[in-house]
C-alpha cells in the first residue's frame, strides 16, 4: 500500500463561514464547504465540496476566511461513518493538510473592487462564482 496515493487539489469559495470548534482535549477543528466550479462544453455548474481542517491551520482558516473567500485547498479524501437514530450515516470530505488564500476580501462588494496584487490566481475572473 505504500504505493497508493489520496491527495486531492480544489480552487474554490465557500459557502458559507468556516465553523471553528475545540475538541474536549483542546484541538482545533474547522469545516468548511467549499464551492468548486466546473464547465464542460455543453454544461456548467458547481460542486460542493466538505473541508475539514485540524491544528493551526483550522485556527488560521477560522481566522482569516470568510464565506465568499477564494482558497486552493489541499487534503486527501475521507470517509466517515456514525450512527443516529439507529441509521447508519455516511459523509465523504476532505481532511485539508494545506491551504493557499486567493483573495483576502471575504464580501462580494470587496471583490469587485479593482486590486493589485502580484498572485495571478487572485486576478482571475470570477465570472462564474455562484455567489
Amino acid at each position: 500500500m505504500a504505493n497508493d496515493l489520496n491527495k486531492c487539489i480544489f480552487i474554490g469559495r465557500l459557502g458559507r463561514d468556516p465553523e471553528l470548534k475545540y475538541t474536549a482535549n483542546g484541538s482545533a477543528v474547522v469545516s468548511l464547504s467549499l464551492a468548486c466550479g466546473w464547465k464542460t462544453k455543453d454544461k456548467e455548474g458547481v460542486e460542493w465540496v466538505r473541508v475539514v481542517a485540524w491544528g493551526q491551520l483550522a485556527e488560521i482558516i477560522g481566522e482569516y476566511l470568510r464565506k465568499g473567500s477564494q482558497i486552493y485547498i489541499e487534503g486527501r479524501l475521507q470517509t466517515r461513518d456514525w450512527e443516529k437514530d439507529g441509521v447508519k450515516r455516511y459523509t465523504t470530505e476532505i481532511v485539508a493538510s494545506s491551504m493557499q488564500m486567493l483573495d483576502f476580501s471575504g464580501s462580494r462588494s470587496d471583490r469587485d473592487e479593482p486590486r493589485h496584487s502580484d498572485n495571478k490566481a487572485a486576478d482571475m475572473p470570477d465570472d462564474d462564482i455562484p455567489f
